[in-house]
């Protein structure tokens, strides 16, 4: 199943669910792409897919510093579907579809 697209995401987060657009792109084992939210578009860090599987960092600035977001998830038809690691916060689900 191909990962490229682009996907309209729900997250939970320490905060409430979040909404933003995942844009992701392969290139052999490598994924690259961003996410963009409320707080702005940020860039994949560390991609890497396999099959239907894949993962990424990302970073974004809070007033509490940065944070690292690591992400794991898979694609199963038009549905995106993982866990997000947000920094010490603890793991939250995440979810969307391709737009």
């Amino acid at each position: 199943m191909a990962v490229d697209g682009n996907y309209t995401v729900e997250m939970d987060s320490p905060v409430g669910v979040r909404t933003g657009n995942l844009i992701l792109k392969t290139d052999g084992n490598f994924l690259t792409g961003t996410v963009s939210d409320e707080q702005g578009e940020h860039t994949l860090e560390d991609g890497t897919v396999s099959g239907n599987e894949f993962s990424f960092n990302l970073r974004v600035s809070t007033p509490m510093g940065d944070i690292k977001l690591s992400f794991k998830g898979s694609i199963s038809g038009n549905a995106v579907s993982g866990n997000v690691q947000i920094g010490d916060f603890g793991s939250f689900a995440f979810k969307g579809n391709r737009s």
